[in-house]
């Protein structure tokens, strides 16, 4: 596995959790959960697309 998809991973994994979005939904309700998961996979997402992009530009100039 990449770098930029395990950084992606360990970033939406513990806030995607199913404990975790329980709690979240009772706190905040339905709506605004689907809205905060949309918001972590997608962040999480562009994260890992940019990490990996800048460690591989850095990894190919050092060679």
């Amino acid at each position: 596995m990449g770098q930029g998809p395990a950084l992606a991973l360990l970033l939406a994994g513990p806030a995607l959790s199913l404990p975790n979005m329980l709690v979240i939904r009772s706190v905040i309700g339905t709506r605004k959960t689907a809205v905060f998961v949309v918001l972590v996979v997608a962040m999480a997402t562009i994260s890992g697309v940019l990490f990996g992009a800048i460690v591989n530009q850095a990894i190919s100039t050092s060679l």
